[in-house]
């Protein structure tokens, strides 16, 4: 599978299909048996996580994992120096995508006090503050209200904006599908189908293999 630069690319598919497990090839975590993992026209496949990071890749997790004992700005300090020499630099970037993200005004307070969405944002924000190319969204989205999820999808129209590509896995395909510039659906490890949103609900293999019924009906409609 290929991902265009300046895109937004949907990954979809049932549990168990191995988005997570794509994610975490993608950016490093898990080391792959046989395959090569181009990005920006680099092979990547040896290289740690910390060195494609510096390339320009970085994610979110399915669970946020935000150190809870810091300061949300400190939260995003991890992040920022990895990009700036000085704690100063880092720490003025910070502000500044805090701010992007809407966080700014919980700058330092504990990162425990945050509500469930707001430790999403705060995901993004580590992400952000790497200034990378490409940014892995794994189900951002998830337990979020209706204004919540269109808070959500209006600040992933701004990260592209700023030119940056982004792959989200997302399970919500109300939200997922009008947001997306194209879909991959993987099944059981492999690539299904692919195509825009509507070739993708019309698929009748993705139908049958994850969209389901209230899909088909909708399609027929």
């Amino acid at each position: 599978m290929t991902v265009g630069r300046g895109e937004i690319l949907g990954l979809i598919g049932p549990n168990g299909a191995g988005k997570s497990t794509l994610f975490n090839a993608i950016a490093g975590a898990f080391a792959v048996d046989e395959g090569t993992i181009r990005f920006d026209g680099h092979d990547v496949t040896a290289l740690t996580g910390p060195a494609r990071c510096s390339l320009g890749i970085a994610r979110t997790f399915q669970v946020p994992r935000s150190f809870d004992s810091m300061s949300v700005v400190e939260n995003v300090l991890v992040g920022a120096l990895a990009r700036r020499a000085s704690a100063r630099a880092a720490r003025v970037a910070a502000l500044e995508v805090l701010d992007f993200v809407g966080l700014g005004d919980r700058a330092e307070v504990s990162a425990g006090e945050l509500t469930p969405p707001e430790k999403r944002r705060l995901e993004m924000a580590r992400a952000l503050a790497t200034e990378p190319k490409l940014l892995l969204l794994d189900e951002v989205m998830t337990g979020l209200t209706p204004s919540e999820a269109r808070a959500g999808v209006d600040l992933i129209r701004k990260v592209r904006d700023q030119g940056v590509t982004i792959v989200m896995v997302e399970h919500v395909m109300e939200i997922v599908m009008p947001l997306i510039d194209r879909a991959v659906v993987l099944e059981l490890g492999r690539v299904l189908a692919e195509g825009t949103p509507k070739e993708i609900v019309a698929d009748p293999r993705v139908v049958a293999a994850y969209l389901g019924d209230r899909h088909g009906a909708a399609r027929g409609s």
